[in-house]
């Protein structure tokens, strides 16, 4: 499997695209960037970086866009010769790995159109089942590179279908982790956490990102979207996650935030969180537009995991319990009680918080209630049914 495009690059841009996060970080993207494209003679991408994003961090050079234009022209030219001799001597395999090498090339540039319109004609042309699925994922890649997540969406419905029809087992485990980061991306955590720590023991997808990533994406889905119980199984005591806390410093605040949140230990809870949020969150492509959402999402879910304990509790405990001022937790925990996301009330007067968690045995009766309904309605039809048959009869 090709790594092309580097999407390493796409964080690049995405960090050159956000000002709020550190200097040193976005000189080190501009660095990398700039070395990338004159190296790998990317003139699509300097253009696309000019004119479509305007980056003032890259500085636009006419004569270096046009001596790189010209190298990628040449070897494009080299490839379709070859593609050529192939056609003539009716080789459709190696006519069909032609194009793909020009896709690639393409990719490999950044120029979005001319790759995938490539690729499309590669995989028209591939007879191979698993070869049509790489070629699939590298336009995925593509689409992930520019984020265009409808394009990413699609394709991957397509890599299904294909994989149904007879996918091997490492392009079925690709498929995991592509689908895992793509659930990411748009904010469905559960199905990230499930992909994703699903392929962890069988990753090989390092065109995608690296073992380190995966893990790291794999916790934070997790973290989110999973109970106290599967939490401690799939994530604390996971071996792929244990193996890496050692040589992994990136890896310590989401381990701090999990196995905090598992020991009810709420005050280092809220810290790894914020810690989280600057260090793994804000920084990242994928994570930085559900990062709000995020950290809201897991203050809530440590007031509720606290306030089940409880019938009531004064503010100033359970303030002192989380390391926050017990202005900070009225104001908190007054943005999710109206949605009830949190099912409290708080009497100010004596500064206590009630939970008035629905009753089980309540919901339970009710739901009961309401299947009688739903049958004795049924059976009524039932009866009038029959008894319009036998009228007929009769008649």
């Amino acid at each position: 499997m090709t790594s092309v495009p580097d999407l390493s690059l796409a964080q690049d841009i995405f960090v050159l695209r956000t000002p709020t996060l550190p200097r040193a970080l976005q000189e080190e993207s501009q660095k990398r960037l700039i070395t990338a494209i004159e190296k790998g003679n990317k003139a699509p991408l300097y253009y696309y970086l000019h004119t479509s994003l305007d980056l003032p961090q890259i500085p636009w050079d006419e004569e270096k866009y046009k001596a790189m234009s010209a190298k990628i022209s040449d070897d494009v030219k080299a490839l379709e010769k070859t593609i050529a001799e192939a056609e003539q001597a009716g080789g459709e395999m190696e006519i069909a790995e032609g194009w793909v090498k020009v896709g690639e090339l393409w990719a490999d540039a950044g120029d979005k159109d001319k790759a995938t319109f490539t690729l499309r004609k590669a995989y028209d042309l591939t007879p191979g089942l698993g070869s049509k699925i790489d070629i699939l994922f590298t336009i995925i890649r593509i689409g992930i590179f520019f984020d265009d997540k409808a394009a990413v969406g699609r394709e991957l419905e397509n890599v299904k279908v294909l994989i149904d029809r007879g996918g091997d087992w490492d392009r079925r485990n690709r498929l995991k982790t592509y689908d895992g980061v793509y659930s990411l991306s748009i904010r469905k955590f559960s199905e990230a956490a499930d992909l994703l720590l699903d392929s962890l023991s069988t990753f090989t997808s390092t065109e995608l990102c690296t073992y380190e990533e995966v893990v790291q994406y794999a916790m934070l889905a997790a973290g989110v979207a999973l109970g106290r119980v599967p939490l401690k199984t799939k994530v604390i005591d996971s071996p792929e996650v244990l193996s890496l806390l050692s040589s992994t410093p990136s890896i310590e605040p989401l381990a701090t935030m999990t196995n905090s949140l598992y020991l009810c230990d709420y005050a280092s809870f809220f810290k790894a969180l914020v810690e989280v949020d600057e260090s793994h969150l804000k920084v990242n492509r994928y994570l930085a537009p559900h990062a709000k959402y995020y950290v809201k999402e897991m203050r809530r879910r440590g007031y509720s995991q606290l306030l089940e304990s409880y019938r009531a509790l004064s503010l100033k405990s359970m303030a002192e319990a989380f390391g926050v001022s017990v202005e900070f937790l009225d104001n908190d925990l007054s943005k999710f009680i109206p949605q009830k996301k949190i099912n409290c009330v708080i009497d100010r007067v004596n500064g206590i918080i009630e939970t008035n968690r629905p009753d089980n045995k309540n919901a339970q009766y009710q739901l009961f209630i309401k299947q009688g309904d739903v049958l004795l309605t049924r059976l009524q039809k039932y009866g009038t049914a029959v008894r319009m048959s036998g009228s007929e009869r009769v008649a």
